[in-house]
């Protein structure tokens, strides 16, 4: 009886770390589905979190969208919002690695934009990975670039012609790389620009001397390190001088938005200043969509239609009012002030539409929303004031026309568009300040009236007024 029960334990002990083993490796196979990775990173603390965000989820889906074969991981920061890590995982299909943020010593300013960007860094510790492909959030993929997996330890581009850009890079994990870059950056080893950037420049100081990148037939790794061709790493402005693209080194495989911060492509703003803005939406919308601006955008919408329908209705009667000639100096004063007011009215109606329209929408729906705020405003100052409207509208009419004029799809070159905009502000320009001298005198003229600045303690018209009818 116990030489059973022993053996039943035995057999009971196998059959648990079997189980142990089975589970260890089901688990292993769930954190790492492919040899590679794509990876990109997130971090908190700077005014446009959430537009990164955003940008981060564009990219991870169409890169899921283009079929590569690899993993999609995301570097973040342990003060990203939970639920943006939970879509993160669960909507796109992103492994998500938390990490705590890496002390930034060449950062003076705590509000700099780049304070947290040497957490890229990170990617280097990803070493349940052959190979990983580091990514800044604002690449747009045109077609898949899984290739670039055959490259050796480290693999950069170099779109400016003596520093490569760390926006798309290619590396090979390893532990001791990355602790050798976190002690570099306890000694404070010399930084060109105090980011990642230079940082990362300054590990790999003769890259320029490396060749050049070209992936072999049969699949195989290579070892060292390379130099990408330019069609990884397209600079947009490029493609602003032939409005096409025509890159001879490599495919065109990845554009890449560097420089003012402000004109990234996912800003509603950018097309049609910057024309590649509309590729990037075009991706939105097939991926993640706009559902989450959309009820900002509806009740914006809502608010500007009864703005106008209650001025249209409200509007007062000219022909009632009269004239009346009071040269006080408190008169003076006051009627000064209200020109200045409705100067500052007029330039509002143009600005306070453009900074309340959720960033990230679509760019026509933007520019419509922003047009319709800026018209229902402008009614406001037209009725409160006393203005004709014609003037007022000047600005809204050139602004209309600017955008037709830039979004022009037959443009020869980005030099014939910029020309074409050119020729355009220089023609509306007279009609401008011929409205602004329309605005001006209507607001003296409409200063004056009776019904605007009536006498207090007075009920019959002043000596010396003139009746309109």
């Amino acid at each position: 009886m116990a030489g059973r029960v022993s053996l039943l334990l035995v057999w009971g002990f196998c059959v648990l770390i079997i189980a142990t083993v089975a589970i260890g490796v089901e688990t292993t196979s769930l954190k790492r589905v492919h040899r590679n990775a794509y990876a990109t990173m997130m971090y908190m603390g700077t005014p446009r979190d959430y537009e990164f965000y955003v940008a981060t989820r564009v990219m991870l889906r169409s890169l899921s969208r283009l079929g590569v074969e690899a993993d999609l991981v995301v570097i973040a920061s342990l003060d990203v919002p939970l639920r943006w890590v939970r879509t993160l995982e669960q909507e796109d299909g992103a492994k998500v690695v938390r990490v705590k943020n890496l002390n930034n010593p060449y950062c003076l300013n705590p509000n700099w934009r780049f304070k947290l960007t040497l957490n890229k860094l990170y990617a280097w510790s990803l070493v349940d990975y052959e190979r990983v492909v580091m990514l800044d959030a604002d690449n747009l993929f045109l077609q898949k670039t899984d290739e670039l997996f055959q490259c050796g330890q480290f693999c950069a581009v170099f779109i400016n012609p003596c520093i490569f850009h760390t926006g798309l890079f290619v590396l090979q994990p390893s532990k001791k790389v990355f602790d050798d870059m976190i002690h570099e950056i306890e000694i404070g080893r010399e930084n060109q620009d105090g980011a990642d950037q230079g940082f990362i420049g300054g590990h790999f100081p003769d890259l320029l001397d490396q060749p050049m990148f070209h992936p072999p037939l049969n699949g195989t790794k290579l070892q060292g390190n390379y130099r990408l061709p330019l069609g990884y790493q397209m600079d947009a402005s490029y493609y602003y001088l032939r409005l096409h693209w025509s890159v001879p080194c490599g495919p065109n495989s990845v554009i890449t938005f560097p420089g003012a911060p402000w004109l990234k492509p996912w800003y509603w703003w950018s097309w049609p200043v910057l024309p590649l803005g509309i590729q990037w939406h075009e991706q939105r919308r097939l991926t993640v969509g706009y559902n989450a601006e959309m009820i900002a955008v509806l009740i914006q919408a809502i608010f500007y239609l009864g703005i106008i329908a209650v001025t249209r209705l409200a509007r007062p009667n000219l022909s009632k009012l009269c004239y009346r000639h009071d040269d006080s100096k408190s008169i003076f004063l006051l009627r000064t002030g209200l020109k200045l007011i409705a100067i500052w009215s007029i330039l509002a109606a143009y600005t306070v539409p453009f900074f309340v329209i959720p960033r990230t929408v679509h760019p026509l729906v933007g520019w419509s929303l922003y047009l319709l705020g800026a018209f229902a405003l402008s009614c406001i100052t037209v009725n409160a004031f006393l203005l004709p409207m014609l003037p007022v509208l000047v600005p809204w009419a050139g602004i209309l026309g600017a955008l037709l004029v830039m979004a022009y799809p037959w443009y020869n070159d980005g030099v014939v568009r910029a020309m074409a905009v050119f020729a355009y502000a220089f023609c509306a320009s007279p009609a401008l300040w011929m409205a602004l001298v329309k605005i001006k005198s209507s607001l003296h003229v409409s200063l004056e009236r009776e019904g605007f600045l009536p006498k207090s303690s007075e009920s019959t018209a002043p000596a010396g007024s003139n009746k309109l009818y």
